[in-house]
């Protein structure tokens, strides 16, 4: 489990160091984030299928709900850090060309999945706290 957690660590680190400024510039623009949300929404669709993409489905919706609802001045219940964090996530989804290539047959989405729980990992709390506002809002 300590070897999955250093995998996890190593992976986000890269995944910061390359495209952290870059999720910044999106997070500043809500068409931006919008226009990324639209091409992980038709990425979702496309590799459906993928066991690795159904894995992390979830996820992916949960942040997708989590932006818009920002977006919308509905919810703001999350920093800046965290907000930078879920576009990092949703970027490095959508890159096709990353650690390890989406085309390479059943191991193009493991390091997208890698980033993925790792940043949903370090910000489980915001995750718990806007599930609870979703269900209570319902």
């Amino acid at each position: 489990m300590t070897n999955w957690k250093s995998e996890q660590g190593n992976v986000l680190a890269k995944a910061k160091r390359l495209y952290q400024e870059k999720a910044e510039r999106i997070a500043q623009s809500k068409e931006k984030v919008q226009q990324l949300i639209q091409k992980v929404s038709d990425k979702l669709h496309r590799f459906a299928e993928n066991p690795t993409v159904k894995e992390s489905k979830f996820y992916l919706e949960v942040v997708i709900r989590m932006l818009k609802a920002y977006y919308k001045n509905e919810y703001r219940g999350f920093s800046t850090k965290t907000l930078v964090l879920m576009v990092l996530g949703l970027l490095y989804f959508v890159i096709p060309l990353d650690f390890i290539p989406d085309f390479i047959a059943g191991l193009g989405f493991v390091d997208d999945l890698t980033v993925l729980l790792a940043i949903t990992k370090s910000i489980q709390s915001d995750i718990e706290d806007f599930l609870d506002w979703e269900r209570t809002k319902a």
